[in-house]
C-alpha cells in the first residue's frame, strides 16, 4: 500500500481505475472516466496522498483552454445569431442559482459543499475548477480553504452521477412521455422536413450515399448539359459521355444526341431517378469514370451563415456549382444532418464530395480548408495559455466581496478568442481535434484526481454529515430547469421536439444525453439543438464558479 502514497504513482492509478470503471453503462446513463477518476482519487485518498497544487492549476487550465478553443467558434456565432437557443443556457443558470440558494438556505450548506453541487448537478466539471480558485481568494486560513475544496469534490461525485441520470431519463424517456409524442417518429418528420429521403435511410443501412450509372440519352435529345442538371435540382452531374466511340467531357452548353450513352453520378435516389427522363440503363462505358475525392472546408464566407445547404446552389454560378456535393457537415466536433434543409453556421466544417478541379473552385468560394495536418501548434497554444493566466490575475473589488475570472475563467476566455482566430485562419494555430479531446479529457481527469487525492477523510465527513441529502438535491436540480426548457420551448418558442431535447442535453453540456437521444431519435437531428447550447452553457456555467462562491458567502455570512 506505501507504493499508493507515491502522489504520481497514485495519480496514474486513479486516471487508470477511474476511466475503467467509468464504461460501466446502466441503461442509458454511463457513469464516464471523470467521475470514475473522482470516486477511485477519493478512495485512494484516505490513505493520506499529497499532491501539489501546481500540477493542478497547469491541469485544470489545459482543460479550460481547450474547452474554449473548441467552442470559440459557435460561441461567437451564437451571440450574434440572436441567442434563440442560447436563452435556454440562461433558463439553466437562473434556475440551478434559484434553487441553490434555496437549499443553502435550508439545509445550511457551506460554499465548498454548493459549489460541488451547482457543478454536479449541473454536470459541468469545469465549475469545480473556477470555485475553487475562487474560494483560494477568500480571508480564509489554509486548512480551512483545503476542507472546502474537497467539499467541493465530494459534492460534485455525490451529485454528478445523479444529476447525468436524471437529465438522461428527462429527454429519452420522461420528456416525450410530457409531450405525448412518439420521440423517433418526429425524428423522421423533422429530418424529411428537412430534405431527407428514402435515399439517406438506406445510406443508414449501409448502402453508398452517391453512385454513378450509365443510360442512353433517349428522350432527353436536344437538352444541353446544364438544362438537364437543373431539372433536377442540380442533385446529378454528367462528367462524361460516349458519342461514337468517342468519351467526352461534358460542359453545360453540350447538346444531347439521340446516340450519346451518359455517365450519370449523384445522390442515389437522384440517379436512380433519371431513369424516367433517359432511355435504357447501359453498362458503363470503359473511360467514363474519373476520381473523385473529398475537402473539408471551414465555413467563414459571410454569404452562407445562416443559409441552408439547397440555398447555397442558388447563390452560385451553374460552372460553380456542378458536381458539388456536401456529405457531412460537422459542428462542435458534432456531425449533424447534411440535409438541403439544413441551416449552416460560422465555423461550421463541410466536407465537399465530387471531382477534385470542381472541390477547388467551390472551396474558394466557401471558405478556407481544414488543416490536413494532425500537428499541434504549441507556439499558439503557449501564447493562449499565458494570456489567459495574466488575464485572470485581474480581480474586481465590490465591497468585501473580490470578484475576477481566475486561472480558469481567464484561460477560457482565452481560449474562446484564440479559437475564433484560429477558424479565421486555420492554417496557423493548430489544435487538432483529437488534440483538443486529449487536452480536455487529460487535464480534467489530472485536476479532478488531485482534488479527490487531497480531499482525504473530509471527504467521509461530509457524506456522514448529510447523507442522502446530496443525491436527492442532485437530482432535483438538474431536473427542475429541463422541465422549465421543455415547457418554454414546447409552448412559447414552438421548437420541434427532437431538437429541443438536444437543446436541454446542451445546456446541461452532456455529451452522454446526446449519445442517447440520438440512438432513442434513430437518427442526429437532436444534435441540432445541442451544439448551440452546448457552446454557450460551457462558458456560462465555469464562469459561474465565482458568483456561486460570492453568493454562498453572502447569503451565509
Amino acid at each position: 500500500m506505501s507504493l499508493l502514497t507515491d502522489p504520481i504513482i497514485a495519480l496514474f492509478i486513479s486516471l487508470a481505475l477511474g476511466f475503467l470503471i467509468g464504461k460501466l453503462r446502466v441503461g442509458p446513463v454511463q457513469l464516464g472516466g471523470t467521475c470514475g477518476t473522482l470516486f477511485i482519487a477519493l478512495a485512494i485518498g484516505q490513505l493520506g496522498v499529497q499532491v501539489g497544487t501546481d500540477l493542478k492549476s497547469a491541469a485544470f487550465a489545459l482543460f479550460i483552454y481547450a474547452l474554449g478553443f473548441s467552442a470559440g467558434p459557435q460561441f461567437f456565432t451564437n451571440i450574434r445569431g440572436g441567442w434563440r437557443y442560447g436563452i435556454f443556457s440562461i433558463i439553466e443558470v437562473v434556475c440551478v442559482l434559484a434553487l441553490l440558494t434555496i437549499a443553502v438556505l435550508v439545509f445550511h450548506l457551506d460554499v465548498g459543499t454548493a459549489a460541488g453541487l451547482f457543478a454536479g448537478s449541473a454536470t459541468e466539471s469545469a465549475v469545480v475548477g473556477t470555485a475553487s480558485e475562487a474560494i483560494a481568494r477568500l480571508d480564509l486560513s489554509g486548512p480551512e480553504i483545503q476542507q472546502l475544496q474537497a467539499n467541493i469534490a465530494t459534492a460534485y461525485s455525490l451529485t454528478y452521477l445523479f444529476g447525468l441520470i436524471a437529465i438522461v431519463i428527462f429527454t429519452t424517456q420522461i420528456a416525450p412521455l410530457l409531450l405525448k409524442i412518439d420521440l423517433r417518429k418526429e425524428a423522421q418528420d423533422l429530418a424529411r422536413k428537412l430534405g431527407s429521403t428514402d435515399d439517406d435511410e438506406e445510406q443508414a443501412e449501409g448502402l453508398p450515399a452517391f453512385v454513378g450509372r450509365a443510360f442512353r440519352v433517349g428522350e432527353a435529345a436536344g437538352q444541353t448539359v446544364g438544362d438537364f442538371e437543373k431539372s433536377r435540382g442540380w442533385a446529378v452531374a454528367i462528367e462524361r459521355l460516349q458519342r461514337g466511340g468517342e468519351i467526352l467531357e461534358t460542359k453545360p452548353d453540350l447538346l444531347f444526341e439521340a446516340d450519346d450513352i451518359v455517365f450519370v453520378w449523384g445522390r442515389r435516389n437522384a440517379v436512380i431517378a433519371v431513369r424516367d427522363k433517359l432511355g435504357d440503363e447501359v453498362p458503363v462505358p470503359q473511360g467514363t469514370n474519373f476520381s473523385l475525392a473529398t475537402r473539408d472546408i471551414v465555413l467563414v464566407r459571410k454569404e452562407v451563415f445562416g443559409r441552408q445547404i439547397r440555398q447555397l446552389r442558388q447563390m452560385a454560378s451553374p460552372e460553380l456549382q456542378r458536381g458539388i456535393f456536401i456529405s457531412r457537415v460537422r459542428r462542435m466536433g458534432q456531425n449533424i444532418p447534411a440535409l438541403s434543409g439544413t441551416i449552416l453556421q460560422h465555423g461550421d466544417i463541410v466536407t465537399l464530395y465530387g471531382p477534385e478541379p470542381a472541390l477547388e473552385r467551390a472551396a474558394r468560394e466557401l471558405g478556407k480548408a481544414a488543416p490536413s495536418g494532425e500537428r499541434t501548434d504549441f507556439i499558439f497554444l503557449g501564447l493562449g495559455l499565458a494570456a489567459g493566466l495574466v488575464l485572470g490575475h485581474f480581480h474586481l473589488k465590490i465591497g468585501a466581496l473580490e470578484l475576477g475570472l481566475g486561472a480558469g475563467g481567464g484561460a477560457l476566455i482565452s481560449g474562446l478568442v484564440f479559437g475564433w482566430l484560429n477558424m479565421r485562419n486555420p492554417v496557423r494555430g493548430g489544435l487538432p481535434p483529437a488534440a483538443a479531446e486529449f487536452a480536455k479529457d487529460f487535464g480534467l481527469a489530472t485536476f479532478i484526481a488531485v482534488i479527490g487525492l487531497s480531499a482525504g477523510p473530509g471527504a467521509i465527513k461530509l457524506i456522514m454529515e448529510y447523507g442522502l441529502i446530496l443525491p436527492v438535491l442532485g437530482l432535483l436540480v438538474s431536473f427542475l430547469p429541463a422541465l422549465v426548457s421543455l415547457f418554454v420551448g414546447w409552448k412559447l418558442m414552438k421548437i420541434e421536439a427532437p431538437i429541443l431535447l438536444g437543446v436541454i442535453a446542451g445546456q446541461h453540456c452532456s455529451t452522454p444525453t446526446i449519445s442517447a437521444l440520438v440512438s432513442q431519435a434513430g437518427n442526429s437531428t437532436p444534435v441540432i439543438g445541442y451544439t448551440v447550447t452546448y457552446a454557450i452553457s460551457n462558458v456560462l456555467l465555469p464562469l459561474m464558479g465565482p458568483v456561486v462562491v460570492g453568493l454562498v458567502m453572502a447569503l451565509t455570512g
